[in-house]
């Protein structure tokens, strides 16, 4: 029989991360700590803002770049924050959906992206699949933006370099002053920067730096899945500089042949999902971060997370990172192994994303085991 699947097929796999997330609906009151899912349901108001969008038939498709409340909203936000006097939106099925339309519309065959390491699982088979090169760039081991590394890799087949903070897995949020000299090399390079930020409102200890503010070339990349706990309701929004119009245009018009456009009832929810105060959500996160890194830090070597909702956490001396995961997996703790994140094997990933009583059961349990 001929073989009937597309080449590009082979060049992902299946993500380690879903595999251990069906695991987990197979065993009994496992502690979950694998998948990057907030354990907060979508604030009331917001869904009875979907609701109500529902319910008054607001039901078809929207405009392709997005509803224009909505749209205008984002727009004027972007304005006041990064001082761009025209940008470009378009409204997206998630952040994963906005990587997709950005990556079809901007990377050729050949193309290199730099990434730092360990890196959001998606960017790496995307890129592969449509035939780019993935630029590893090592951040480890206190996960900080590796300016210095990232200049020395770029060449004059460079198309983009990806920054994402808070990141995930690692937990890292970019200093200010890492951010600005990651500016001031993209712009000596003349280099697109695509800065994936839906993890934005969960930063700890700090505000969280973008680069948007200091480097008109940026893609921006936010979205409401994580912050309002709407996981399933795939919103997210790209914004860009004037001198970058074109991209978003074209990500609009992919989007035409793709996803049509986001799901209109929530984009109205989204409307007032922009100013809602997460500050709450935020500060009860802030505490399980603690609760993880104190629970840990004896057992372990973790660097303290600042943001998102993950640590990295090095797996015991003599051990591989997958090894121990397989460990914990059979003492009822789901956790991802970093070769899913990263090019190295020595690290596991931890969402705290998940009930108090939860971390506290499986911050013993990790300690147990080593």
């Amino acid at each position: 029989m001929k073989d009937i699947l597309a080449h590009r097929t082979t060049k992902i796999d299946a993500s380690g991360i879903r595999k251990v997330f069906a695991l987990a609906a197979t065993l009994k009151g496992p502690i979950n700590f694998s998948i990057g899912q907030p354990d907060f349901d979508v604030p009331e108001p917001l869904k009875q803002a979907a609701i109500n969008a529902i319910t008054a038939g607001t039901n078809k498709y929207s405009q392709t770049a997005g509803d224009e409340i909505l749209k205008a909203k984002i727009t004027d936000r972007v304005k006041q924050e990064f001082a761009w006097s025209k940008p470009a939106t378009i409204v997206t099925s998630g952040v994963s959906g906005a990587l997709l339309l950005a990556f079809m519309a901007l990377i050729n065959p050949g193309d290199e992206l730099i990434i730092p390491d360990p890196y959001f699982v998606m960017y790496k088979h995307l890129i592969n699949m449509l035939g780019g090169k993935c630029v590893f760039v090592d951040t480890y081991p206190d996960f900080a933006l590796p300016v210095e590394k990232i200049a020395a890799a770029i060449t004059d087949k460079t198309k983009m370099i990806i920054v994402n903070s808070p990141c995930n897995p690692t937990g890292a949020v970019y200093s200010q002053q890492r951010i600005k000299a990651l500016a001031d090399i993209a712009a000596k390079n003349d280099i697109l920067v695509m800065t994936d930020e839906i993890y934005e409102r969960f930063c700890y200890d700090a505000g969280c730096a973008s680069i948007a503010k200091y480097y008109n070339k940026t893609l921006l990349l936010r979205g409401f899945s994580k912050s309002c706990g709407m996981t399933g309701w795939r919103l997210a929004y790209a914004a860009a500089h004037e001198c970058l119009q074109n991209v978003i245009e074209e990500m609009t018009k992919i989007q035409q042949y793709t996803f049509v456009c986001a799901p209109t009832p929530f984009q109205k929810a989204a409307i007032a999902a922009l100013d809602y105060d997460v500050s709450d959500f935020v500060a009860a996160y802030r505490k399980k971060r603690d609760f993880i890194y104190e629970g840990l830090k004896d057992k372990f070597e973790l660097v303290k997370p600042a943001g998102a909702f993950y640590a990295f956490v090095k797996a015991p001396a003599g051990a591989s990172a997958t090894e121990f995961v397989e460990k914990a997996i059979a003492k009822g703790v789901l956790i991802i192994p970093g070769n899913v994140f990263s090019e190295k094997d020595t690290h596991f990933r931890i969402s705290y994303a998940t009930g108090d009583e939860k971390i506290e059961q499986g911050v013993n349990i990790l300690c147990e085991l080593v």
